[in-house]
């Protein structure tokens, strides 16, 4: 799996997100970054696992202190993709704006005078 699909993947999960959003906060302990979720110390460890797979954490070890770090630079590869996206988008509202502007202008103008029907006659074809 490439790298961008690997930071999608692990994002996906809410408890993986919580996790980075604690860890953007500085360096922490599995056992604090475990202490809000309502699981056992081995599924937090399995989140772990993903994320670092994806590269968005590193896990040291220092004596007992096993500290987990966020990793930054898959984060951003996956904002610059998605940056993209959103000029896309931004130029598609832009456009559509544009448009409505135009429609609701084009309404605002006094109606001009229809032609006049013509009576139909008798011998007139259908």
């Amino acid at each position: 799996m490439d790298r961008l699909s690997s930071t999608f993947s692990a994002l996906a999960d809410p408890t993986r997100r919580a996790i980075l959003a604690r860890l953007a906060l500085g360096e922490t302990s599995v056992n604090d970054l475990a202490a809000p979720f309502d699981m056992s110390l081995p599924a937090v460890s399995k989140h772990l696992k993903v994320l670092e797979g994806a590269g968005l954490i590193t896990r040291g070890r220092n004596a007992q202190w096993r500290p987990c770090k966020l990793e930054a630079a898959p984060l951003k590869e996956a904002a610059s993709w998605i940056d993209f996206y959103r000029k896309f988008w931004e130029a598609s509202f832009d456009r559509l704006d544009a448009y409505l502007e135009r429609l609701q202008s084009a309404d605002a103008t006094p109606d001009k005078p229809k032609p006049a029907k013509r009576k139909r006659r008798k011998n007139d074809r259908t």
